[in-house]
């Protein structure tokens, strides 16, 4: 686990650190597209020139006012003599230039597509393995369709951004600042005309930039409600039809893609008036110079070919001043996505105090004062002392939240006692000393409401186990009584159970959990009401499967059910997060308590249901 220094330092993890980090291992690709980006601009840059020599002095066949490029081109190629008999020549020229171009090109391409993969997968990875080192608390918060979202659409974002945005931008300056050069050599009065827009596009950009930031986080952010709605919907199709809820979960996400489309509707309309109005400057901007270049030849003041050659470059810098702006609009978007993306990558990690130890799991458990709430103000568990000897086993009932669920929750260390409400120790360790992950190793949970994964049967059986052997997913599985049904299955324990074990009935999820627990011997077992959705018979299997293979264990049951409790050691009972009543089964049955009344209630069921 990460030390605390670890995550001072992750409250200061900035977004262009964030980006630093994502770009490990594709910065040289990407400074080769950059490479490749210039190489073919200057290219793109030299076609003008040869045309313009080719018109002006070639094909007249006169050397008068040749100067600069146009002269060494001349010289380099033959001469004049030679270039007027062979014009060919310049169309040589003309054709080996566009394939350092098409070669550019292709080299931009191929490297660009492995920089942004490599990217992508780098994103992918770290933002995956940060959110699996979040806190529970933490996920109890976020949503899991928003969090899907900003891991698929906004990093898409970012890659696409990089992929083809980056390069795009760089190639634009390139463009622009070779064409203003090579322009002002041929008629600084025309450049100035020609660069007039190119303020006046960038300024009108960079103030509606925000506009369209703000209009497209607000997009992203309720698609992450429409992912979530729709993932909800899909992993509870079972519930909802089984409501007959069908039509309103249907109108539910109706109207929320409505307005997710309105929203995109708008943010269409703004970009279609910015990217108009761009193009009605660029439009103006050609006419002005396509006049005024005209009118300073046929002054004298520019030649034929010197305009031919400016139009080709007007052409050059208008298409990037167009795209320029297009494109500072596009970086808002991927602005949002950074911001969101680093909004998780913020987050503080699960993390150990200095000098957490793998302390002896076998000790005594003892809860010494200890209170929590969720919610500041609203108390959980209230003052709870409790002492559990090692080897035992201990019984919780209780109330719908009374907080037995939240006592192990605490014990696991998913969730922190505060400083100054308590503590919880194992063989006298806090459990705030204790490695993190070797506490969790030594401890085994089996939850009211399992989860399984779209897996196998038997990999879900094997997968709190490495290098676990057939014969053991069978062994286990037959402990918890679930073997005989898993052999029904017309692929044993090859079945796919579907996501969240869908195709499992619940006390079959029930039983496939206890089988995963039983495939490792932990020092502490918790049964947190997992044998709810079993009838009573297998229910008292199971705990004697329990009671032969983890005798040595200290084992924690919580369960509604009176049977599944009489046979621990010691019995408590919680009630609003206090410890009521505390003994063994017939203790409290003489206590005439809580305990009693519920065991008499639940006897008289049984003898109704016997008779």
């Amino acid at each position: 686990m990460k030390k605390d220094t670890n995550n001072k330092e992750r409250k200061k993890y900035g977004k262009f650190r964030m980006m630093t980090d994502f770009t490990k291992g594709s910065r040289a690709m990407f400074a080769f597209c950059v490479a490749a980006t210039a190489l073919s601009a200057l290219a793109d840059m030299l076609t003008p020139q040869i045309i313009r020599t080719s018109i002006d002095y070639v094909i007249p066949n006169t050397e008068k006012g040749a100067t600069g490029l146009s002269k060494w081109m001349i010289d380099a190629f033959g001469g004049l003599e030679f270039l007027s008999k062979n014009v060919w020549v310049m169309a040589l020229a003309l054709v080996a230039v566009a394939a350092v171009m098409v070669i550019m090109q292709y080299t931009l391409r191929v490297t660009n597509a492995r920089a942004s993969e490599k990217l992508v997968k780098t994103m992918r990875d770290t933002v995956f393995s940060h959110i699996e080192r979040l806190p529970y608390k933490w996920h109890q918060k976020v949503r899991t369709g928003d969090i899907i979202q900003r891991c698929t659409s906004d990093v898409d974002t970012i890659k696409r951004f990089f992929s083809e945005q980056l390069v795009s931008i760089l190639r634009i300056v390139v463009l622009i600042a070779m064409s203003v050069v090579f322009m002002a050599s041929m008629d600084t009065t025309l450049t100035l005309i020609a660069v007039i827009p190119l303020p006046i596009v960038l300024t009108y950009s960079i103030l509606y930039r925000r506009k369209i930031s703000r209009t497209f986080r607000e997009c992203d952010e309720n698609e992450g409600k429409l992912s979530a709605m729709a993932q909800e919907n899909l992993t509870g199709a079972r519930v909802v039809r089984a409501f007959g809820r069908e039509r309103y979960e249907r109108d539910r996400f109706y109207k929320q893609n409505d307005h997710y489309t309105k929203l995109w509707v708008k943010l269409a309309k703004t970009m279609s008036f910015f990217w108009s109005t761009s193009d009605i400057l660029s439009g103006a901007q050609i006419l002005l110079v396509v006049v005024f270049g005209s009118v300073f030849c046929v002054k004298g003041t520019l030649t034929a070919g010197e305009l031919v050659a400016f139009i080709s470059y007007n052409a050059r810098l208008v298409w990037p001043i167009r795209m320029l702006g297009r494109m500072i609009s596009e970086m808002s978007k991927a602005g949002v996505s950074v911001e969101r993306v680093h909004e998780i990558m913020a987050a503080e990690e699960e993390h150990d105090r200095d000098g957490a130890v793998p302390a002896d799991m076998t000790g005594d458990i003892v809860f010494e004062n200890v209170s929590f709430s969720y919610v500041e103000g609203k108390e959980i568990l209230k003052n709870i002392n409790l002492t559990v000897k090692s080897g035992t086993t201990l019984g919780i009932l209780g109330g719908t939240g009374s907080g037995k669920s939240t006592l192990m929750l605490l014990l696991d260390k998913m969730y922190e006692v505060e400083e100054g409400h308590g503590r919880i120790t194992i063989g006298g360790v806090d459990v705030k000393d204790i490695d993190t992950e070797h506490l969790r190793r030594n401890i085994g949970i089996v939850l009211q409401e399992p989860f399984l994964f779209s897996r196998t049967l038997g990999e879900n059986i094997a997968i709190k186990s490495d290098g676990i052997t057939e014969e053991e997913i069978v062994a286990a599985s037959k402990a918890a009584h679930l073997h005989e049904t898993a052999e029904s299955f017309s692929k044993g324990y090859d079945t796919f159970v579907g996501e969240r074990g869908v195709t499992l009935s619940g006390g079959q999820k029930q039983r496939a959990a206890i089988a995963r627990n039983f495939t490792t011997s932990c020092p502490i077992m918790i049964f947190d009401d997992s044998l709810s959705a079993v009838d009573t018979e297998t229910d008292a299997k199971i705990r004697r499967e329990i009671e032969s293979r983890f005798g040595t264990a200290t084992v924690i049951i919580i369960s509604h059910r009176i049977t599944t409790l009489s046979k621990a050691d010691k019995i408590i009972v919680l009630e609003n997060g206090e410890i009521v009543e505390e003994g063994t089964h017939d203790e409290l049955k003489r206590a005439g308590g809580v305990y009693a009344e519920i065991n008499e209630i639940q006897s008289g069921y049984r003898e109704e249901a016997a008779s």
